[in-house]
């Protein structure tokens, strides 16, 4: 039995549409860079800053349209605010997406994975 026979159009469609949203809000190379270096660990705005090369006030504001998504969430310690993937969709996803084009085998442009 095919998985889509089980949903209807409705539901279908709600479901595209929460993809399509997903994959609006990764189609920004600053917020993908910043959700790239979040899959790992959580970091603070200036680990961020350093790692991607997003520079202020850039940073804020993609790490705010981030937090808005529901994407990030933050944590205060101390004088410093952390940030971390909270949606386990955008952390699967980021992990896919860094094993198509970040990692050491990953494969050449053009290419399918295997």
């Amino acid at each position: 039995m095919n998985s889509t026979e089980n949903c209807s159009h409705a539901s279908l469609r709600d479901h595209a549409a929460q993809a399509c949203g997903l994959l609006k809000t990764l189609a920004n190379e600053d917020r993908l860079l910043l959700l790239c270096a979040l899959a790992e660990t959580r970091k603070n705005v200036g680990e961020l800053e350093q790692l991607t090369g997003v520079a202020q006030p850039s940073l804020s504001q993609q790490l705010g349209v981030l937090r808005n998504e529901g994407l990030v969430e933050t944590s205060k310690e101390g004088r410093y605010v952390y940030y971390r993937i909270k949606d386990a969709r955008a952390e699967y996803l980021m992990r896919a997406l860094w094993e198509l084009f970040c990692a050491p085998d990953a494969p050449s442009s053009g290419g399918a994975p295997d």
